[in-house]
């Protein structure tokens, strides 16, 4: 794992968005080379090289369109599988230290789960994620949960607001 996420990297972030794991290694997808992958609190980034380094494409896959993620541990390496809801081909990362596909996993979960619908999530008790409120903003009276601008019921329990 690499300390410092490159500065190409931090360009193509959204506002709120912020990086959660940085993996910088040959990955090998079924028929892909990946420089590294990114995980943030949205999405993951996959740096593919090209024309020896120096062009950069990216691929990210937004976490709403994962069904499920799967994490096949071995003695020293591991992998991290993230099923398509499109029933494409799956997400594979290879080859990673252990406790970096832990990490991977956990996040990846964590998210999965906070992407839901809000009322499935909510009824496992954990409060959709969104952009960070401003100070002044509105709390659900019965749960407690952040409300956004404009909600008329609340993401976590359902209450009207």
């Amino acid at each position: 794992m690499a300390d410092n996420p490159p500065e190409d990297l931090k360009q193509i972030l959204g506002p709120n968005e912020r990086i959660e794991l940085y993996i910088k290694q040959k990955i090998y997808h079924p028929r892909l080379n990946i420089d590294y992958f990114v995980v943030t609190n949205e999405r993951v980034i996959l740096r593919h090289p090209h024309t020896l380094g120096l062009r950069k494409n990216y691929t990210d896959f937004n976490f709403q369109e994962f069904s499920n993620v799967t994490l096949d541990q071995g003695l020293l390496r591991s992998s991290v599988k993230c099923v398509m809801k499109s029933g494409g081909d799956p997400l594979v990362l290879n080859d990673l230290p252990n406790e970096d596909a832990k990490k991977a996993f956990g996040i990846i979960r964590e998210n999965l789960v906070r992407y839901e619908a809000p009322f499935s999530a909510g009824a496992a008790g954990i409060p959709p994620m969104y952009a960070q409120p401003p100070n002044s903003a509105r709390v659900c009276a019965k749960c407690g949960s952040t409300l956004m601008p404009g909600q008329k019921f609340c993401g976590s329990c359902g209450a009207p607001v």
